[in-house]
This record gives C-alpha cells, sequence and structure tokens, in this order.
C-alpha cells in the first residue's frame, strides 16, 4: 500500500538537499519512534530548515492502525525553526569552558616573581574547538598546537602591575562562552628614604609618601618618633591606595623637627622620614611702592636733564673749543 507507513529495522534517515544528517538511530520492529525531544543533534543550522524523508531500506512489514496513529502523532514536523535547532543542539552537547577546574568567572591570589600558568579546557564536546586567550582586551597569541580543545597561557615573571589584569578564555565559534579569571597578586608596602624639607615660617607645607601595596596599607605619622598629635585647623591628612600626604598650615619655628610616614599591611610595612627646617620669615618690600619710587626717580631726572639743557650745552661747548 502506497499510503500505508511503513516500518524498517534499518535507520530512519532524513536528508537536506541530498546531506544525510542522522538524527536517529533507533530500529523499527513494533517500538514507537522517539519525540524530537530524544533526537541526537550535533550540528546547527541558522535557517528554517524543510526536512524530506529518504526512501526507508530494509525489510518492512505493514502496520495496524493503532500504530499507525501513534506514528503520525510522532512524525517530526516539516518547519522546524531555527531557535529549537539551537537549544536542542546546546541542551544535547553541553558545551562549555574551565580554566584551571573553574567553570564560572573566579579571583586567582598569587605572589609576584613564581610564573603562573592558566589552563583553558573544552568540556563535552564532540569536535576539535579552537580556543582564544585575551589579556584585558588585547589578544594572545598562541601558537599552532595550542589552540584546539585544551590551551595554556603562562604568566612569567608575575609582577605588582599585573594585580587586578584579567584573562579570558573564549570559544572562537561562539564568544559568549568564556570564563574569565581576575589576577589578586599580593604585596607589601615599598617605602624607604628620607627627604629634607627647608620652608619659610609662616608658610604651607605638604609631606609627601607613595606606597602601593595589595592588600591595601594604611599610614600613621610620627613626629620625632613620637605619635602626630594632631592640632586643628593646622594638620590635615589625605590618602589614597597609593598616595599618603600631611600637611601643615602656617609653619612655625615649633614645627621643626622630623617626620616619619610609616604604612603597615598584613604582608609588610615601611617608612620615610621627612627632616623639616623652618626658616626665618624674610622682610618682603612691597613691589607697587618700589615701581613707584623707580618711576619717580626716573621722571625726576628727565625733568632735571630738560631744565638744564641749555646750561648742558654750553658746557659741551666751551670744553670742545678749549681741545682746539
Amino acid at each position: 500500500m502506497g499510503d500505508m507507513l511503513m516500518a524498517t529495522e534499518a535507520r530512519n534517515v532524513w536528508s537536506k538537499e541530498d546531506t544525510a544528517t542522522e538524527l536517529w538511530a533507533g530500529r523499527g520492529k513494533s517500538e514507537s519512534t522517539p519525540a524530537l525531544g530524544q533526537s541526537r543533534i550535533n550540528f546547527l543550522w541558522l535557517e528554517t530548515v524543510s526536512w524530506t524523508p529518504r526512501k526507508l531500506r530494509g525489510k518492512r512489514r505493514q502496520l495496524g492502525p493503532s500504530e499507525m496513529a501513534q506514528r503520525s502523532s510522532l512524525t517530526v514536523p516539516y518547519e522546524v525553526p531555527v531557535l529549537a535547532v539551537c537549544f536542542l543542539a546546546c541542551v544535547a552537547t553541553g558545551l562549555e569552558l574551565s580554566v584551571n577546574n573553574h567553570a564560572a568567572d573566579f579571583s586567582l591570589s598569587t605572589l609576584p616573581g613564581p610564573p603562573l600558568s592558566l589552563s583553558c579546557l573544552v568540556q563535552n564536546s564532540s569536535q576539535a574547538e579552537e580556543l582564544l586567550w585575551y589579556r584585558g582586551n588585547g589578544r594572545v597569541e598562541l601558537k599552532d598546537g595550542n589552540k584546539v580543545n585544551i590551551s595554556n597561557i603562562c604568566v612569567s615573571p608575575v609582577t605588582e602591575s599585573d594585580n587586578g589584569v584579567t584573562f579570558t578564555c573564549r570559544l572562537a565559534r561562539n564568544k559568549s562562552v568564556q570564563v574569565s579569571v581576575i589576577l589578586d597578586v599580593q604585596f607589601p608596602p615599598w617605602l624607604t628614604g628620607e627627604e629634607s624639607l627647608q620652608i619659610e615660617e609662616d608658610k604651607d607645607v605638604t609631606l609627601t609618601c607613595n606606597a602601593k601595596s595589595n592588600p591595601q596599607a594604611q599610614a600613621a605619622w610620627y613626629k620625632n618618633n613620637t605619635t602626630l598629635i594632631l592640632q586643628q585647623n593646622r594638620y590635615q591628612l589625605y590618602q589614597t591606595s597609593e598616595v599618603f600626604q600631611l600637611s601643615i598650615k602656617t609653619v612655625q619655628k615649633s614645627d621643626n623637627g622630623t617626620y616619619t610616614c610609616m604604612v603597615k599591611s598584613s604582608l609588610g610595612e615601611g617608612r620615610k622620614d621627612f627632616h623639616l627646617i623652618v626658616e626665618d620669615k624674610k622682610p618682603v618690600f612691597p613691589q607697587e611702592a618700589i615701581i613707584a619710587g623707580v618711576v619717580v626717580a626716573t621722571v625726576t631726572v628727565l625733568f632735571g636733564i630738560v631744565a638744564r639743557k641749555d646750561k648742558i650745552f654750553k658746557c659741551f661747548k666751551r670744553s670742545s673749543e678749549t681741545a682746539l
């Protein structure tokens, strides 16, 4: 019967433009065809696919009315939306990445110096997958043998400047599949040395020490090895993650001494000394008065020359006649 649905013991094969792709490898007899969600799909087509059944091969037998009704209700639709195909493909494959055995973004603590290895691995993949590495927004160049299904990079040596840098491993054909790792490079504050400052009395001065560290350090100020007592309206502290400042307003002779900036973190400490010398206040002459005096003197001299020009010329004339 041409209209009679036939069963087969061979594989059910569907094709699109003579390109065969296996949907299900079930065997016929009297079993029910599996639902579409149970199909094994290892491909993605970015279009709506029209399926055409190819001629069934193998041993045939006629089906009864009940079997025909069951098969008809489970028939794969001729128009399969691309979204459904993509969803089923993702569910079937379960493709994901992991970096150092982490399948989600994470932070990695380390110390400066020793090299650090990062390994990216493709999981649940039945085919060769190309991998990409990024440092921040910049692409990391990989050798040909270090791109497929597993890829390793090495940060050597690890430095303080690597702190906070993000390394990301991505799937080449789908860059939304990725895992990122943020480096947490821990180091103590580095602060040494001393500095001498000479400042005139009644002027302002600022002492600055730069100390970068991770975790962030805390600062304390000392004067002549004693904790500095901050006088209101005269001392002002300013602090960021890397800069520590002490400002003194209208310095006095009593402010002479050695000021110490001490920074501490859980990993260590550092210090810097400032030798402050307050000099006597220099006398200040008003510039306006000086300029006015110079102008008056110049004008007076000019007027004097003009007023006595006749006598001056006679004197020059007599001198010249005598010389003759």
